[in-house]
Order: structure tokens, then sequence, then C-alpha cells
């Protein structure tokens, strides 16, 4: 029996038994083994001098950055996601002016870095409007700024919906509420949520540009750290560690429910 080359290299979910938990473990121990001997090979050939006490003595300044920065990324997840929300609604409503007001809210977003962003809003923005609170203009900068990314991503979800299943829920005389909340959006939803965790996974690492106006989030921490003790790496190993520890549980999270909300096409 000739297999085909590439069902050897590539999983059929249709096909393909499940895998176990023993193979899922066995596999997982694998991998990180060989990460660890990479890492551990690659630091073992630094001429380098470690001063980890050094670096411990400021564990508190690393461990209060790192809660402010799951304060900031949590308020800006939630802000950014009804922002996103609602700007993939307002660019499908028949107003011109409107939807108008939407594609250039998601350009000027999406078109300029976020580093200038933050400066001008800061700066000028929220001078003009009196926000004098550096974390809360720290959390409307991200919430903004991620907003015109995940409006984007929730829009194309929407607009992946055919229209034959949008003319038979008009036919069977579902509102337009009732055809998104039972036709649009939970088939949007599967398809979002792959791009959408990835977006908040990048709105938690992009919360360390806030240390330009001086928000004392986890990036800041560690550059303190490290401009008063002068211990690079035992400063910045713990910093990709703590945003390793936001960021996992997300991925994880968001497969498994995208697993749940998985249907037959």
């Amino acid at each position: 029996m000739n297999i085909p080359r590439n069902r050897l290299l590539f999983r059929t979910e249709q096909s393909d038994p499940p895998v176990g938990w023993a193979g899922r473990i066995i596999g997982a121990l694998i991998v990180l083994l060989f990460v660890a001997l990479t890492f551990y090979f690659s630091f073992h050939q630094l001429t380098y001098h470690w001063n980890w006490p050094a670096v411990y003595r400021y564990r508190r300044v690393l461990l209060s950055g790192w809660l402010i920065t799951i304060a900031i990324s949590a308020a800006s997840l939630l802000l950014s996601t009804f922002i996103g929300l609602a700007f993939a609604l307002l660019r499908r409503v028949r107003f011109l002016a409107v939807r108008y007001f939407g594609h250039l809210y998601v350009e000027i977003v999406r078109g300029t870095p976020l580093l200038v962003q933050i400066l001008i809003f800061f700066y000028v923005v929220a001078e003009a409007f009196h926000v004098r609170n550096r974390y809360l203009a720290g959390v409307l900068i991200l919430s903004f700024f991620s907003g015109a990314y995940i409006s984007e991503i929730i829009r194309a979800g929407i607009e992946s919906v055919g229209q034959s299943q949008l003319e038979t829920a008009k036919a069977i005389g579902l509102t337009r509420a009732q055809t998104y909340r039972y036709v649009i959006f939970p088939q949007a939803l599967r398809l979002a949520l792959p791009p959408l965790a990835g977006q908040f996974v990048s709105l938690i690492k992009d919360s360390s540009l806030l240390s330009i106006i001086a928000v004392n989030e986890f990036t800041q921490a560690a550059r303190d750290i490290n401009s008063i003790t002068y211990s690079t790496l035992e400063s910045y190993v713990p910093l990709a560690a703590g945003y390793l520890i936001l960021t996992l549980p997300i991925s994880l999270w968001t497969r498994s429910l995208e697993k749940k909300v998985r249907f037959e096409t």
C-alpha cells in the first residue's frame, strides 16, 4: 500500500487517532529537554561572571513591576476588546461618515509606531484633556492601539460568513441582532480566536514601551536594576521568564477555547 508522502509529514485531524495524555507528556518533555540543553550549551560557552545575589536583593522591585504589568495588561485587554468590537461594527453601518471614521482610526493606528503614539497621546492629547495619571494614560494608549488590530480581526471574521447564511437567517425571520448573535458571531469567533490570542500576547509585551513615560512596569524595573547592579543578563533573564508566565497561559487557554467552539462545516 502506497502512502502519500504528505500523509507522513502532516497530520489530518479527520483520520489521525487522538493522542493520549502519555504521548503528549512525553512529547512535551522531549521538546523541553532539547530547549534546555540548547540554552545550557549556549550559556556555558559564555565567559561571563554571574552575579545573581546583586539582582536578588531587588526582587521586590521586579515583583512590583510584574504586578503592575499584569494590572495594566488586564485592563487593556478588556478595554481593547470592547473598542475593537465597537469599531468592527461601526465599519459595517450604512452611515458613510461613521464608516469612514472607523476606517480612519484603524489606518492611523496601524500605520504609525506605538512609540510615537505613546508620546503624542501622553504629552499632547492627555495633557489637553488633563489626564495626568500615567497608568490611566498607559491603559488608554494600549487599548486604542490594540483595539485597531482587534477591530480588523473581528471584521475579517464577520465578513467570512457566507452571504447565503445571512439570507437564510433573514428568510426564517431572524432580526439583525439575532442574526449577529446566532449566526455571525459563533462562526466569526472560531476564526478570530487564533489571531486574537496573538494580539493579546503582543499587547502584554507592548506594555514594556510604557516605560518611556515613566510607568514603573516590569521592563522599567529590570532597567533600573540593571543600571544599579550592572548585571545585564541577570536583570533581563527574569524579565523574559515573567513575560512568558503571562503570555503562555493565554495561548493555551485560547487554544482550548478554540476546540470548544469548533464545528463541522
